[in-house]
């Protein structure tokens, strides 16, 4: 006897993260080195999956908006903190900071150091730069994946904010595609800066080439 075959069944959703919950929320006087500064409302969780510390930071009329400015940003220290130019993470966490408190959002600050291997395999990853490796190779040379981020606990600290749909500023696809599995409407992608320099430009053209990063360089 033969049967009929089957159609192919459309692939699972990703499961819903569990449920996180506002822990604290206290408001800080922020101050950028060119001497810009804002009023944050900094909010730490309960639940998040994977037990770190992340933080959101509630800029401008951050409440009640249907579709808040919404940036991801992943620690960076090297950059962040000491001002390193081998990146352009320092410039896109201030322009950030500034565009969201202009129209009400947040930033989520994630700790996800070089892209999710941590402080020291980053630094481990800049020395074989210096041997010629772009970032990415960087990584698979150390045994690591080209990009280790997980967004879960950024789409459960949304949850917790109560906001399901956002504007998305990054020129990462890969945030868009996660956060919308994991069930976060991205109602408009918009773009960062290029904050190109001397330093930073092979990496910036690495992350346009490897990982489709919407980045307007020159030839």
């Amino acid at each position: 006897m033969t049967t009929a075959p089957t159609a192919p069944t459309a692939p699972d959703a990703a499961p819903a993260p569990a449920r996180a919950a506002i822990r604290t929320r206290v408001r800080i006087p922020l101050r950028f080195p060119d001497g810009w500064a804002t009023p944050a409302d900094v909010f730490t969780f309960t639940g998040l999956t994977d037990g770190k510390e992340h933080i959101a930071l509630g800029l401008g009329p951050h409440g009640g908006a249907t579709s808040p400015l919404v940036r991801p940003h992943s620690e960076c220290l090297t950059g962040d903190v000491f001002g390193s130019a081998r990146c352009d993470c320092g410039p896109q966490l201030r322009e950030a900071v500034q565009r969201i408190a202009e129209t009400g959002g947040y930033l989520l600050y994630l700790r996800q150091e070089g892209r999710g291997i941590g402080l020291y395999a980053k630094l481990d990853a800049y020395a074989l730069q210096d041997e010629g490796l772009d970032t990415f190779a960087a990584n698979r040379a150390l045994g690591r994946l080209d990009d280790e981020r997980d967004y879960t606990a950024a789409a459960q600290m949304l949850g917790a904010l109560g906001v399901d749909a956002i504007r998305l500023l990054s020129n990462n696809p890969d945030k868009a595609e996660q956060l919308t599995a994991l069930g976060v409407t991205v109602t408009e992608r918009v773009q960062t800066g290029v904050h190109l320099s001397e330093d930073n430009v092979r990496y910036l053209r690495a992350k346009a080439e490897h990982t489709h990063h919407t980045l307007d360089l020159p030839a």
